[in-house]
């Protein structure tokens, strides 16, 4: 018997109470069977969005789905409860939304609309209601259609990237049918907004089983949709004399995301796609067979635009991906100044360092290389070291005020100038950036 915790069977006793029948269900009670914690909990009902709201004053329906959120405070925390009337649904003209909604007389019928039979148990707090043996799925850790699956994937089409963004989060199979049926129907993913996708995308590429995900999404025959600039680049070779690379790009793009040891999804999805440019840059020498991808990561930057744009990304997370696929090329050299390093700081963000590190574990890793190397970790101490230093006139000791103080002049253009003119001297080590030292400086720097 699955156990329901003290303050959720409370809550389903307030329906019960009132004559309604009320459900745990989808997604919940497939946690409850998997033994995880559940971070939503989703009811259904035979009670109607009106009823539900009288007997929770405090609660709030705002859309045409039956579905109620209902604030509720339990061990210390506050959480929404949704609540759904039983529901069928009419014909989907647009695959992505029903063309109408009505309420239901059973749970049965409410379960029948749903995407996978995982996804199509409901549990009243005694008996589990499993008319598609989803329990069975989920002890055999596959994902199956309800029913047709032509039908669902063609009444939503989000179901196609969820499908398999599910098999990533759970580590669970596609079924034959249910795959075939995905393959067949990938292109309807074109009619899904980015925002729908994103979400969907985002989820699977920070779960545990992302890079199997992508791999996944190619052989459904949706990468081709979703990101075909990652999708390009399987059969792009790579092997050559003087080139490291074990894969293909498209294998190493999808092994550095396995590899990758951040759990920001814009460094993730970063990594993932840091050398789509080498599709269009790729070069075979016809003598020494040498392969070169020269200004990949500047074709790469316009192509990250261009994702960041279709995905709907906000303006900084965009500013994140394209920075990260621009700069991902950087130099790891014994022989660099700190005034280089200074300016590579400068140029992805103090707060960007780790991120950008993290993409270079990945594609190093993911191009069959050890995870670091004696000049990545002097590379790694050192940018800790030059951060002692300024990075723009507002670290300097001094400021304008004090220029004017100390030489007696009025605000204008010429402070600025000065300031800078100081700051170029400490980035260049002509000057400590101590007070004194820099105030010593301003007579010669006064025109």
């Amino acid at each position: 018997m699955l156990q329901l915790p003290p303050y959720v069977t409370t809550f389903m006793k307030t329906f019960q109470d009132a004559g309604y029948r009320i459900y745990v269900v989808g997604g919940t009670v497939r946690g409850l069977l998997m033994n995880r914690d559940i971070l939503d909990w989703d009811f259904t009902t035979s009670g109607t969005p009106e009823q539900i709201m009288k007997l929770f004053p405090h609660s709030f329906y705002n859309n045409s789905f039956g579905t109620v959120g209902i604030p509720i405070e339990a061990d210390g925390k506050e959480m929404v409860f949704e609540v759904t009337t039983h529901r069928k649904e009419g014909d989907y003209s647009n695959a992505r939304h029903p063309d109408s909604v009505e309420w239901a007389d059973n749970v049965e019928d409410d379960l029948a609309r749903r995407d996978f039979t995982m996804n199509a148990i409901a549990f009243d707090g005694t008996t589990i209601t499993d008319p598609y043996n989803g329990q069975e799925a989920i002890e055999k850790k596959i994902i199956k259609a309800v029913g047709d699956a032509n039908i669902r994937f063609q009444e939503d089409a989000l179901r196609l990237i969820r499908a398999i963004r599910q098999a990533a989060q759970l580590g669970f199979a596609i079924e034959k049918a249910t795959m075939a049926s995905l393959q067949t129907h990938a292109k309807l993913i074109m009619g899904i907004s980015g925002e729908r996708i994103q979400g969907e995308l985002f989820k699977l590429i920070t779960s545990d089983n992302a890079a199997d995900g992508v791999m996944l999404m190619k052989d459904a025959g949706l990468l081709q949709y979703i990101l075909p600039e990652v999708d390009d680049c399987f059969g792009v070779e790579q092997k050559s004399p003087e080139r490291h690379h074990m894969y293909d790009v498209g294998t190493h793009l999808v092994e550095s995301l396995r590899y990758c040891p951040s759990s920001d999804v814009i460094t993730r999805l970063a990594t993932l796609i840091h050398d789509i440019g080498k599709k269009e840059t790729y070069h075979k020498d016809p003598e020494t067979q040498i392969i070169t991808f020269y200004n990949h990561e500047v074709v790469g930057e316009k192509q990250a635009k261009d994702i960041a744009t279709r995905l709907r990304l906000s303006k900084k997370d965009a500013q994140q991906l394209v920075m990260l696929v621009r700069q991902h090329q950087f130099t790891v050299s014994e022989e660099q100044s700190d005034k280089a390093l200074r300016r590579f700081i400068r140029q992805i963000g103090v707060e960007n360092i780790d991120e950008m590190l993290a993409l270079r574990t990945g594609d190093r890793l993911g191009s069959g290389a050890k995870e670091t190397s004696w000049r990545t970790e002097l590379f790694k101490k050192r940018l800790i070291d030059v951060q002692n230093v300024p990075f723009s006139i507002h670290d300097l000791k001094i400021t304008g005020h004090d220029v004017m103080e100390h030489l007696n002049i009025k605000p204008g253009p010429q402070i600025g100038k000065i300031m800078n003119a100081l700051f170029e001297m400490v980035d260049n080590e002509k000057v400590k950036n101590e007070k004194d030292a820099l105030l010593a400086k301003l007579p010669t720097l006064l025109q």
